[in-house]
């Protein structure tokens, strides 16, 4: 089974990401996970943090000659912010007076829930694990997925539909968001260069007022093949898989498959994707409102899976809190931050779906090695296409 967690906090020495359970012999491009925690660090709106951090994976094992060999894989990134919060951050004891406290929790953040619930007398160890900043080492490890999936002819990746109230309305094909992908220069990752700017316009007037702005973000994994996930238990549906890991990233609030939301209210007539079939193809859908998943299974078609953000919960006008120590009512803390994260929300994303479609795919094919799971693969599209 693929498994996968991080380490690391967001001003520490690094974060470091460990995947275990890729097949030996995948060619890992350092260029292609290097660019994918670069789009991370992409997007108008983010913070002073992207100005200082170039992130690069750094792999300390599991890849040798530039493939995998079958054993765990430890990637490291290095926090180049971590000079300016060595000494009030230390391993050691060291000086509490340097320690920069976090007096007042923020509300929306989990610096409350957090401190409270390890028994910290302020925020600043929940701030420093519970930031967004965790989520490049998701990244880095969710690119191998992505190289992985790429070797079974599948590619996940991500665009923005909506930004505050700038929303996306117009139907965007796959090619256009690949596309997005290649663009040199990131802004807010809208397929649409019309929206794309009402959405500018959204964060200029939070940046004005010194507030924070969310939105959706959908990725879309193409050619996945049939077969992926299982109704046979609950905890085994693909829906419920994808669902959970995107849900897992910071600020996302709501997580949609497909049609999800405006199917539940919508007749039975106008949501279900009417079934063809043709001697050249195969099975056909008329269009696709599952999402690509249809009773916990990959049916085929593309996966969508739409992430809804909340607006970031730092703001540089603090809304109400209290202090930690007199339980006095006082403004929230403020730490340098983004006001709109969509577009790295996005890609964070992609690599959620990644990891849990490449888990999927391994439990179904399996293989110690890229030559077994390429040929399991390959047998078993033999066999739909036969069937």
């Amino acid at each position: 089974m693929l498994r996968y967690f991080t380490a690391g906090e967001s001003h520490g020495e690094a974060l470091v990401g460990f995947l275990s359970g890729l097949p030996a012999g995948l060619k890992v491009d350092q260029a292609f996970v290097d660019r994918e925690l670069w789009r991370r660090q992409q997007g108008f709106g983010r913070g002073g943090r992207m100005k200082i951090e170039t992130d690069k994976a750094h792999f300390l094992s599991g890849v040798r000659h530039g493939a995998t060999i079958g054993s765990p894989i430890a990637v490291l990134l290095e926090n180049k912010d971590w000079k300016n919060w060595q000494e009030s951050l230390p391993v050691e004891e060291g000086d509490s007076a340097k320690h920069k406290r976090v007096a007042s929790p923020r509300p929306g953040h989990a610096d409350l829930a957090g401190a409270l619930k390890y028994n910290f007398p302020e925020a600043r160890y929940v701030l420093e694990r519970a930031s967004a900043r965790e989520s490049a080492a998701r990244v880095a490890i969710g690119a191998l997925a992505k190289l992985f999936l790429r070797d079974l002819g599948v590619d996940v990746f991500s665009h923005v539909v909506a930004v505050g109230g700038a929303v996306l309305k117009k139907d965007v094909s796959w090619e256009q968001i690949r596309g997005l992908s290649e663009r040199d220069e990131v802004v807010l990752n809208c397929a649409d260069p019309e929206t794309e700017q009402q959405m500018r316009e959204e964060v200029d007037k939070v940046l004005r007022t010194g507030d924070s702005v969310g939105g959706v973000f959908e990725v879309v994994a193409h050619k996945v093949p049939p077969g992926l996930g299982t109704y046979a238990q609950w905890d085994e549906r693909l829906d419920g898989l994808l669902a959970s890991a995107v849900m897992s990233l910071q600020a996302v609030k709501a997580v949609e498959i497909g049609a999800g939301v405006t199917a539940a209210s919508s007749p039975g007539s106008a949501v279900h994707d009417e079934i063809g079939y043709a001697a050249a193809t195969g099975f056909t859908r008329s269009r696709n409102n599952a999402g690509g998943i249809e009773g916990g299974v990959s049916n085929g078609e593309d996966i969508v899976v739409r992430g809804y953000l909340k607006p970031i919960s730092t703001l540089r006008r603090p809304l109400q809190s209290v202090d930690f120590a007199s339980r006095e009512p006082v403004k929230a803390a403020y730490e340098r931050s983004d006001v709109c994260v969509v577009p790295a929300a996005g890609v964070a994303a992609e690599a959620m779906v990644a990891l849990t479609l490449a888990r999927c795919a391994l439990e179904k094919f399996g293989g110690d090695s890229m030559a077994e799971t390429s040929r399991n693969f390959q047998g078993y599209l033999e066999q739909v296409k036969n069937y």
